[in-house]
């Protein structure tokens, strides 16, 4: 039965899309794992850097993410938490995979930001804040790692205002931040959350809620003083909370907890539950859709290859907008008006998956792609919509990479191709070269340590990577000269991209100017045209 419009909007109602975002090492993995345990879609907590009897993040699921105990590509894990279906986008850290990062905010609602109780707030957090900023959505501030010694908390809100300009309203407040958490106070409902200890956070913390007027009789008097003093101070000098703000993302709440111990972690989910916003309209060029629009609206965000090794599959990650999707259903690509039948859509949990039969705005599936999809790919039913684009990031770091077996060159050329349509590599080539010999951009150098050992796991294929001097690439949008008569450098390098999309690579930005003012009339791009 086709669903109602009513039932649409009940749907959209109770759906949140969310990434998280950190600093690395700020315990963004671990946080994610422990919204997990209490969303009961695990029993048992792993640990990012697990040791062997013990078992890993639910979210790290690639074989390297599990030896080196980092995140290098976003996963997708969803689940059912009171009355809500929940999208957690779980992203890498580390700024050499921060392109993966940037592409998946696109399909996020809101943000969980990620702070260390110690360091504060962090150069990779500075610059995925602002992106969310720019987009104006949401944001939700987690102060981690209370179980150790960490800063004044008073300290961190001045800092958020100062450092990322948004003003915070604590909706909890640690009791306890020299390495002695003893819990949090809830600032609207004035009750105390006392924490116990536990199994190192592989289960629920047990924690007891106390008025705020038996709390002497529980806790020091230190901490009874000190946390009079603060909340007194609060209320006085604090911002007030204002949820309008929030949802334009203008104020930020602030939660404190131990994601490791899980303690906070339970009662911020529900804050956030409580304060977040449902999916919204989303802009297609001049217009905007609405989320219980009748026609099937989504667009492409994410695409992965060999998520299950056995079969080397390629799935295409599609954030639903509008509508309904229903399995089965046909649908138009807005780049080439090709037709697709969508015949195998899928759930996830990291790398674990399950058919779906029907999804709704805010959701996200995973399609099985053939090699007909790419990255911001929008597909509809009913009239044309083409979703605005995913920024493309220009590489900066440039390896020459070859295969050490030439009986190997198709794997090679493969396992090239598919990695780089998930966008975290570029590919280029000399107009002279054969593709045995390649140059590959990225953004940072860890993507070739990752290229090789998937090259090498997942295709089967040992390869030379060896570091070129070349810092930033420009596609040539117009020339007045054949490529090879333009006045350049001796070291710049005239090459195409995966496309055959003509480029130029510099070593300095002294070299792209030297180009620009002795060839009159030659435009460069530093991202590759759609």
């Amino acid at each position: 039965m086709p669903c109602t419009q009513d039932e649409l909007r009940a749907q959209i109602q109770r759906r949140r899309t969310f990434a998280i975002i950190s600093h690395p090492d700020a315990g963004k993995t671990t946080l994610t794992e422990k919204l997990l345990l209490y969303g009961g879609a695990i029993r048992l907590a792993g640990s990012v850097k697990a040791r062997k009897a013990e078992r890993h993040a639910t979210s790290d699921w690639m074989e390297i993410e599990k030896q080196r105990g980092i995140s290098v590509t976003s996963s997708v894990m969803q689940f059912e938490f009171d009355g809500f279906h929940i999208n957690i986008l779980d992203t890498p850290g580390h700024q050499d995979f921060s392109e993966d990062t940037y592409r998946t905010l696109v399909a996020a609602d809101c943000a969980v930001m990620l702070i260390d109780a110690a360091k504060g707030v962090e150069a990779q957090t500075i610059k995925l804040f602002h992106v969310c900023r720019m987009r104006s959505i949401p944001i939700f501030t987690f102060v981690n790692k209370l179980d150790r010694a960490g800063r004044d908390p008073f300290e961190l809100m001045e800092e958020l205002e100062k450092v990322l300009g948004i003003h915070a309203c604590p909706v909890t407040w640690p009791i306890g931040t020299d390495g002695d958490f003893q819990g949090v106070y809830h600032r609207f409902s004035r009750q105390v959350e006392l924490f116990e200890g536990g199994d190192h956070g592989k289960t629920q913390a047990k924690a007891r809620f106390l008025p705020e007027e038996d709390i002497a009789a529980q806790l020091e008097a230190h901490y009874v003083d000190k946390l009079r003093s603060d909340v007194e101070l609060l209320d006085i000098a604090g911002d007030a909370f204002d949820l309008e703000k929030v949802q334009q993302g203008q104020l930020t709440p602030m939660f404190f907890g131990s994601a490791m111990n899980n303690f906070g972690v339970e009662s911020f989910l529900k804050y956030f539950l409580a304060y977040s916003l449902p999916p919204l309209p989303r802009h297609a060029g001049q217009e905007e859709i609405p989320p219980d629009s009748p026609n099937f609206t989504g667009f492409i965000f994410k695409i992965q290859a060999n998520m299950n090794p056995a079969h080397r599959d390629r799935i295409a990650f599609l954030r639903v907008c509008s509508g309904v999707f229903e399995k089965g259903m046909e649908v138009k690509q807005a780049s080439t008006g090709k037709t697709f039948k969508l015949a195998q859509p899928q759930s996830f949990m990291a790398d674990a998956r399950e058919g779906v039969e029907t999804a709704y705005p805010g959701d996200i599936i995973g399609l099985f792609d053939p090699g007909v999809y790419a990255l911001g790919d929008t597909l509809y039913q009913g009239p044309r919509v083409e979703y605005d684009g995913i920024p493309l990031f220009a590489p900066e770091q440039f390896s020459r990479v070859s295969t050490l077996d030439s009986l190997k060159r198709k794997q090679f050329v493969k396992g090239i191709s598919q990695l780089a349509e998930e966008g975290a590599i570029q590919v280029f080539r000399r107009q002279d070269a054969a593709f045995e010999e390649i140059i590959v951009g990225a953004v940072g150098a860890l993507q070739f340590d990752v290229l090789k050992v998937r090259l090498e796991g997942e295709y089967g294929v040992d390869v030379n990577i060896q570091p070129l001097s070349y810092s930033a690439v420009r596609w040539v949008r117009q020339s007045p000269l054949e490529l090879n008569k333009l006045r350049l450098t001796s070291s710049t390098l005239i090459a195409q991209d995966r496309q055959g999309r003509p480029v130029l690579l510099f070593d300095s930005p002294w070299q792209i100017d030297w180009a620009l003012e002795n060839n009159p009339g030659l435009q460069l791009g530093d991202t590759a045209p759609r």
